[in-house]
């Protein structure tokens, strides 16, 4: 069976629209991440969001969903309320799932009662609600207000998260449990998560430099992005596979053999009916730490031999965790579509063009760079902690 992605709904550093984000893919030269220093103390830490605070969720929402993280999400899920609104009245609320991939969720919001536990030292009740950040809090306030009770639940995958999402999407679609699927992910700036990197020694001094000799780490992210999923042909680019793996190597490093992102962009091919000679674009996971992007680099030389042009758009919209499998899948559908991308360009790669001698080659994009070949068939990497790997291939069909 395959299914197919609507058009996007994104929310990210690039850009508060779709159109708005794809415009700025494609044509900037100029990262819009910046300097903020109230996430690390007595640190100067490059971060992406934004540019406009998201809107307050709609009246009568209940107040335990009123989480930064749900007004980013809500921010993108209105620009798809009218082909959400459209499936439940097509297929009914009962045949409709909402499956989100989220890491942060809405822990940020309860901060404050940490920080004046901390303090304190005695917990303040008024300050926490626990369900601010329960990981199914995004897909539940989705189900809640757009009226869908097919099966609801959160993903939470590390940076894989999103991607999965998608990928389970798929596999409800096709056990025939539902009729359509809002599928995404979301996360947001949160300190708990920013000083988690700091304390692994993962973030950038500056902007991230994926592949380069003088990379040295990730900047943190938030981002929504939403897709609908159906099996109506015509309905938007269909998925044409996706594969999944897992090293079970190290807790927070990935295989340096890459056996399983080896083993992921191999399904994904086979379940595709592609060849590796097929793919004309890959968005890569490029998050510019040592580990990654030498694991990341044997895995791409290893599958495609004859090479591929490929980007990392970290440096774009920075790391968004839970969300950047969706985001990144968004990326590459508007990078395939003719409507949004007519003349067939590839994003260009932000680095300082300094590549490391260590690693295998790989042909990363440059500013001239476009598809050359027909149809246009892309791939989206995603890698998470726990050697979590997550897969996609979108094309025209």
């Amino acid at each position: 069976m395959r299914s197919y992605l609507s058009p996007p709904a994104t929310v990210s550093a690039l850009g508060l629209t779709f159109a708005d984000t794809m415009q700025a893919l494609l044509n900037t030269t100029v990262t819009p991440l910046a300097p903020e220093t109230q996430w690390v103390p007595g640190k100067t830490i490059y971060t992406a969001r934004p540019s406009v605070a998201p809107p307050p969720l709609p009246a009568g929402t209940p107040p335990h969903f009123d989480t930064h993280n749900n007004r980013l999400l809500w921010q993108a899920a209105s620009q798809l309320q009218t082909r959400i609104e459209h499936a439940r009245t097509q297929y009914g609320g009962q045949r409709i799932g909402v499956i989100i991939g989220t890491t942060t969720t809405g822990v940020d919001d309860n901060y404050p009662a940490f920080q004046a536990f901390a303090r304190d030292g005695h917990w303040d009740r008024d300050l926490y609600q626990h369900e601010r950040q329960l990981l199914s809090a995004p897909a539940d306030f989705l189900a809640h207000h757009f009226g869908l009770s097919g099966p609801v639940y959160s993903i939470s995958t590390a940076c894989t998260s999103g991607a999965r999402a998608i990928i389970t999407a798929h596999r409800l679609l096709a056990s025939d449990l539902c009729d359509a699927v809002v599928c995404g992910g979301v996360d947001s700036l949160a300190h708990l998560t920013i000083n988690g990197f700091d304390s692994l020694q993962a973030l950038s001094a500056g902007i991230a430099n994926p592949f380069s000799v003088n990379r040295d780490g990730i900047n943190i992210g938030e981002a929504a992005a939403l897709f609908v999923m159906t099996r109506q042909e015509g309905d938007g680019l269909p998925l044409l596979g996706y594969g999944n793996s897992a090293d079970a190597w190290h807790m927070s490093s990935p295989d340096p053999k890459a056996t399983g992102a080896i083993l992921a962009i191999r399904q994904a091919l086979e379940n595709a009916g592609c060849k590796a000679e097929d793919i004309g674009w890959v968005n890569l996971h490029g998050t510019a730490t040592e580990l990654n992007d030498s694991m990341e680099s044997l895995a791409m030389a290893s599958c495609f031999a004859q090479g591929v042009p490929c980007t990392s758009t970290k440096p774009l919209t920075g790391h968004t965790l839970g969300a950047a499998g969706a985001l990144e899948a968004a990326l590459l559908w508007g990078v395939i579509d003719g409507r949004h991308n007519p003349e067939g360009r590839l994003p260009a790669q932000h680095w300082d063009g300094q590549a490391d001698p260590a690693l295998p080659s790989i042909a990363l994009t440059d500013s001239q760079s476009t598809w050359q070949k027909q149809p246009r068939i892309g791939m989206s990497l995603s890698f998470a902690f726990g050697g979590n790997n997550a897969v996609l291939i979108l094309g025209q069909a």
